[in-house]
């Protein structure tokens, strides 16, 4: 028990003698009999890292009366205002120290942090690039600061760049090699390895519009969908609000989903969906779905999935599995589905092979491979049994982190004598 007290008691005395210095100051506007104004200054430092924040904001303020515009005081203040999440505040006092000492590498540094902390990496890089500018040459910090930046705002080229630079300069190889493994494929996605899904950290909400066109030979009336969503992203996953039309037989259709992705457990995460089809001409009335993903040893990744299709004339339930495996920057998946139906079974087989070649989650070229009865997304009722393949190649590409954009080419052969080519493509764009 004395051994528990005794540093409660030593940490009390410290306060207390901090908060009577400041107090002290506040009513003189002097020193506080032999204090000085350092010692005034470290007194105010005390009571803030000692967690005494509004006796260390009287103390900042106090001193800033005597001494008005001091960067070193701003700065105290400043950071202080950051570790209570007050970013305006903050924010006034870091740049105003920059102004008053704009070769103080110390308040660019603490600009860049409130930036960072603040979800605004863009401004936090650019603070950072001035603390780069009057570190030593041998300092790895900036840059290991900046390349942070880079990479929650999204410009995962610029973030390896300053990675690789600060392990030029002395950064542990260790650090440096964990930052770069955060921005590999898996490492930035761990739901769902698309833009569809997974947004680049920094940004809360993404939105794409989708369209695909098919033409057949023999000939007949081309097909047509389109997709239109809205995704916030949270913490642990994301909530997407959906529209989508298609226009196939020359019958058109239009139904809505919700579509969310939640983490779950260690490497595991899970896809629920619901989507409503009021008309029924294409879509199902009602659409379920249920999948859970887990990792599971050195990037390898186990799925199962249950979907249920409500026709009006006869339901549809589909059970999936599927195995996926990372390989650096490649990544393959295997999905299987088993679609019982009344007298007769169907299966499916679907092997999607993506290499992203720019090394990040954004930008990727994918080769799909369908075998048997075709996608769940595309079963119309009653057509349990028939055969089918198909092929498709799409690339996807980021032009900047809030704009991108994918374009494919398919080709489809069916059992009933036709054969479809088609064309698809995607805008992404995230806030």
């Amino acid at each position: 028990m004395k051994q528990a007290i005794l540093p409660l008691l030593a940490a009390a005395l410290l306060a207390a003698t901090c908060v009577a210095a400041a107090e002290t100051t506040v009513q003189s506007g002097t020193p506080a009999g032999a204090l000085g104004f350092d010692q005034q200054f470290q007194a105010a430092r005390d009571l803030a890292v000692a967690g005494q924040r509004e006796a260390a904001l009287t103390a900042f303020g106090a001193l800033l009366e005597r001494s008005p515009g001091n960067a070193d005081v701003l700065l105290g203040r400043g950071r202080l205002y950051s570790w209570m999440g007050k970013w305006p505040e903050s924010e006034a006092d870091l740049s105003a120290a920059t102004v008053a000492a704009p070769g103080y590498a110390d308040a660019w540094s603490a600009l860049g942090d409130l930036y960072l902390w603040s979800d605004r990496p863009s401004l936090a890089a650019e603070s950072y690039g001035h603390w780069l500018a009057l570190a030593p040459a041998t300092d790895p910090s900036p840059l290991v600061a900046r390349g942070r930046a880079w990479r929650a705002s999204g410009d995962y080229v610029a973030a390896r760049s300053d990675f690789e630079a600060a392990r030029a300069h002395g950064a542990k190889g260790a650090e440096v090699d964990g930052y770069l493994q955060s921005m590999t494929p898996q490492g930035l996605n761990p739901r769902a390895l698309a833009p569809e899904v997974v947004s680049a950290p920094g940004y809360r909400w993404s939105a794409s519009l989708g369209a695909d066109w098919s033409a057949f030979s023999p000939s007949r009336p081309d097909w047509s969908d389109y997709t239109l969503s809205v995704r916030r992203h949270f913490s642990r996953g994301s909530l997407a609000l959906e529209a989508l039309g298609a226009e196939r037989f020359s019958i058109s259709d239009h139904a809505w989903a919700l579509d969310g992705y939640l983490d779950l457990w260690h490497r595991a995460y899970a896809n629920l969906r619901y989507q409503r089809g009021p008309q029924q001409n294409l879509f199902p009335g009602n659409y379920w779905r249920a999948e859970v993903y887990q990792g599971v040893g050195h990037g390898w990744e186990l799925s199962g999935s249950y979907d249920r299709l409500g026709y009006s004339a006869s339901p549809t339930e589909l059970y999936g599995i599927g195995v996926g495996r990372y390989v650096g920057n490649w990544y393959l998946r295997w999905r299987h589905l088993y679609i019982p139906g009344n007298g007769s079974t169907s299966n499916s087989d679907r092997l999607v092979t993506r290499y992203y070649y720019a090394g990040d989650a954004d930008s990727y070229a994918e080769l799909t491979l369908r075998l048997g009865y075709g996608d769940s997304s595309a079963l119309p009722a009653g057509s349990a049994g028939s055969h089918s393949w198909s092929t498709s190649a799409a690339l996807v590409k980021f032009l900047r982190p809030r704009l991108g954009f994918k374009f494919g080419v398919s080709y489809d052969h069916g059992d009933d004598g036709y054969n479809g080519h088609g064309l698809f493509g995607t805008v992404y764009t995230r806030w």
